[in-house]
């Protein structure tokens, strides 16, 4: 009798320890087709056979799969002419910047921003060591956030789905991947900049040289200086401007900027960051918004502009913004120096040649685009994405339970052996 139990639970246990490794040993393709809510994905996938293949090699992986609605966001988008004409390069180095190398699980993530390298390696859409990143953070309520070029965020909402080869995580909209700083600046505001780079003939530079991070004067510190600074020669500006650009061996997000640390700068003079008051400065100058990616690295807007004659200056954390170290008289608050010089079109570069590429455009589409594409699509569909994420998610979980329930298999043998 005792035999027979034994028997029983020993074979018990031998057909779940199968049936959770061919759970977790399901290949890529597998996955998808079990996950309908990544039927579009699947289907661009395919269609790049070289890339899909590839990704049958891999043991460690991480793939960020727009859904279904991201692709009803892609007309509104800054995607959208490259995708309607099929421009199959644009198209596969947006593919390529949502393949990660490396296992990176949603709870790898914390409320501290990490850069983690992409695919995205072609040199006509990006000249960042080691290939494009892209920033991933944990915000409130465990909600994972992935950013790209142009700002855009891209909500995780199915996490962690294995496959033999790594994971797939679930996105609600593409990444868009990093334009230059010529075409990046007017997103955000900073168009002094832009079309100060123009005329000092720092921007081919500042759009093409690889790993640069740019510490960069937002519109307001150009306006408070604006009449001495349109009186400089080019030479004189691009004196001041190199002072704000670092050109190191990595790109400097702001996880890298540590309280002391000293950089060289382009125009030979250092510059020190510190941290005060829970703000991140580079020499007396407040920075405002961090790791703003370029195409050939990373930008962070600052509240006033570095004065290379003066770079001992240190923070004050307990003003707002330091008065301006470089005397000159300001322009009226609508008038904003250096804009007449911007490009009036802009597309991006491909540092192997002189010739502009297309651009990706400047649209953030989880902007309106989500109405939109809302708007398009029947609450009968929407009730079915639902339905697949929450299918996705379940199994998802179902290996950590396996795991559980495997333990307490393990656990029952070993007591019934006891007992009987």
């Amino acid at each position: 009798m005792r035999t027979n139990r034994v028997t029983w639970l020993l074979t018990f246990f031998a057909l779940a320890f199968v049936a959770l490794a061919q759970q977790n040993s399901q290949d890529l393709t597998q996955l998808l087709q079990s996950n309908t809510n990544l039927s579009e994905f699947t289907t661009l996938l395919t269609s790049y056979g070289d890339i899909y293949a590839n990704l049958s090699f891999q043991s460690q992986v991480t793939i960020l799969a727009p859904n279904n609605d991201a692709f009803n966001k892609i007309p509104y988008s800054s995607l959208g002419p490259a995708f309607e004409a099929n421009q199959s390069q644009i198209v596969r180095s947006v593919l390529q910047y949502h393949i990660l190398p490396g296992l990176h699980p949603s709870g790898s993530y914390n409320g501290t921003f990490s850069f983690d390298k992409t695919w995205l390696q072609d040199t006509s859409y990006t000249n960042v060591t080691g290939g494009q990143v892209v920033g991933g953070v944990q915000q409130a309520g465990d909600v994972n956030i992935f950013t790209s070029g142009m700002g855009t965020r891209s909500t995780l909402i199915t996490a962690n789905l294995r496959f033999a080869g790594g994971i797939v995580h679930v996105i609600d909209n593409f990444l868009i991947p990093p334009n230059t700083f010529t075409q990046t600046v007017p997103q955000f505001n900073l168009t002094a900049a832009g079309g100060a780079a123009e005329y000092a003939s720092l921007a081919e530079y500042a759009n093409t040289h690889e790993d640069l991070t740019i510490f960069v004067p937002q519109n307001a510190a150009f306006q408070a200086l604006g009449g001495t600074l349109q009186s400089m020669s080019p030479p004189q500006l691009q004196r001041i401007l190199d002072y704000h650009v670092i050109n190191s061996s990595t790109v400097l997000y702001s996880s890298g900027l540590s309280n002391g640390t000293i950089l060289r700068t382009l125009s030979g003079q250092n510059v020190t960051i510190s941290f005060a008051s829970n703000s991140l400065f580079v020499n007396q100058a407040r920075v405002l918004q961090q790791d703003l990616l370029i195409a050939n690295g990373v930008m962070h807007v600052i509240d006033n502009f570095l004065d290379p004659n003066t770079p001992s200056m240190t923070a004050n954390p307990e003003i707002p913004t330091a008065p301006p170290l470089i005397q000159g008289t300001s322009l009226t608050e609508n008038m904003v120096p250096f804009t007449s010089y911007l490009p009036t079109s802009v597309t991006s570069f491909d540092t192997r040649s002189a010739t502009p590429t297309s651009s990706f455009g400047a649209t953030d589409i989880g902007k309106g685009a989500s109405a939109l594409a809302t708007a398009t699509t029947s609450a009968s569909a929407s009730r079915t994405s639902q339905s697949a994420e929450k299918s996705a998610a379940d199994k998802a979980d179902s290996f950590s339970l396996g795991l559980k329930v495997l333990g307490g298999l393990i656990g029952a043998v070993y007591w019934t052996i006891r007992i009987v």
